[in-house]
């Protein structure tokens, strides 16, 4: 492509959001980078296929410091104060090196017994529903993620109505002033927060990374890096796992033979089941904003320099062919490691083993005690989450 022909994905409406793999599909067979309308506004490279986008992920002349994000692109940062998504190296390998301390393996493992607590809780509430109907991301999705990641950082008060609304504004709307507006009021709720956290602190993640903070002599977070940690891991750390639970929960529900085969070896089978679910059909549809440092060569394709924003559609790189046979059919028994639905390289999601163990939970849990769960709605008429961030549904009505 050259940089004089703009596909505009703005105009192509709902149709690309209800199912943007086409689309992807339509450009990876003409090329692997090309210049887009992004329907939130702005132009964009996107770079489509799998290793293209794979080498995109990993290439160190892209910066994810808005710095170097060209003036006029009509894109705007909107996530709170310094993070790891917004940060090169060295500046990103002593945040992560920081927070890696206090998110450790140990602590995730620890918690599956609570996140299974938590999850029999709202189940047990979803049943109990006379009309034996429920709106899944109401009742399971969005509820289990946002209280493991608060019940995580020390945060038992959260609005969780609030906080919600404001975070899928930020991170969702196709209107920048409104995503802007909820970043604010984001920003206001974590500045409170780490106050609060500062003054009383307890025996959670965001109590220990301020103390890291507040140690003598040794590394420390600034103030603005706390609020940058905060805003990632409660924005980042919950809306990721909404939709793979979602999506996962969808796809199964729309493939029965798939649903059944995971009923009858949940144990040999769950694992692969959530790396397809990931795969297939995964929570982010394009990761966190690139910019151009310098004109660079992106497979084959020059881009320019002074911080033009890059885009690397994860969404297509999972379903491209030439990685996975067939990728268009939804299969658990695939072999769909290497998938991309956490990103590659340095920025390779932290998040990753806690987002698995809730969605092995989750939908263990639910095909437990629902043995005839299914949709309540026409998958046509699933309305999607805007933007080309995060991909899932606003609600998903199921019945028992």
């Amino acid at each position: 492509m050259t940089s004089d022909v703009i596909v505009d994905l703005a105009a192509l409406g709902d149709d690309f959001t209800r199912d943007p793999y086409p689309v992807y599909a339509a450009l990876r067979a003409r090329g692997p980078v090309h210049r887009i309308r992004m329907p939130e506004g702005g132009e964009a490279w996107l770079v489509v296929g799998y290793e293209a986008g794979r080498a995109a992920l990993a290439d160190d002349r892209l910066s994810k410091e808005w710095r170097n994000a060209a003036p006029d692109l009509g894109v705007r940062q909107v996530s709170s104060g310094t993070t790891m998504l917004s940060s090169d190296a060295p500046d990103h390998t002593r945040l992560r090196k920081l927070v890696t301390r206090e998110f450790t393996p140990r602590r995730m493992a620890a918690l599956a017994p609570r996140v299974q607590e938590m999850t029999d809780g709202f189940v047990d509430a979803m049943l109990a529903a006379p009309e034996r109907r429920a709106d899944l991301v109401e009742a399971l999705s969005f509820p289990l993620p946002i209280t493991v990641i608060c019940e995580l950082l020390g945060v038992p008060t959260l609005d969780q109505d609030t906080f919600r609304h404001w975070s899928n504004v930020s991170v969702s709307a196709t209107s920048l002033d409104d995503r802007l507006a909820a970043a604010r009021s984001v920003t206001e709720y974590l500045t409170r927060l780490v106050d609060e956290k500062r003054a009383r602190p307890g025996d959670d993640l965001m109590s220990g990374l301020i103390h890291a903070a507040d140690e003598e002599g040794g590394d420390h977070l600034s103030h603005d890096e706390l609020l940058g940690m905060a805003w990632l891991l409660l924005v980042a750390g919950h809306e990721t796992t909404v939709n793979l639970i979602s999506n996962g929960m969808l796809a199964l529900l729309g493939h029965p033979d798939q649903l059944a085969a995971l009923r009858a070896d949940f144990d040999g089978l769950i694992d692969g089941a959530v790396e397809e679910m990931l795969r297939y059909d995964g929570p982010v549809e394009t990761p966190t904003y690139r910019f151009t440092r310098e004109p660079v060569e992106i497979a084959g394709t020059p881009v320019p320099g002074g911080g033009q924003l890059v885009l690397v559609a994860l969404a297509d790189a999972d379903r491209d062919p030439a990685r996975f046979a067939d990728p268009d059919r939804f299969d658990i028994r695939r072999d769909a490691r290497g998938h991309v639905a956490f990103g590659h390289g340095i920025h390779y999601c932290l998040g990753a083993p806690l987002a698995r163990l809730e969605a092995r939970i989750a939908v263990r849990t639910l095909l437990d005690r629902c043995p005839d769960l299914a949709l309540d709605i026409h998958p046509a008429a699933i309305q999607w989450r805007t933007g080309m961030m995060m991909r899932g549904p606003e609600h998903l009505p199921v019945r028992w």
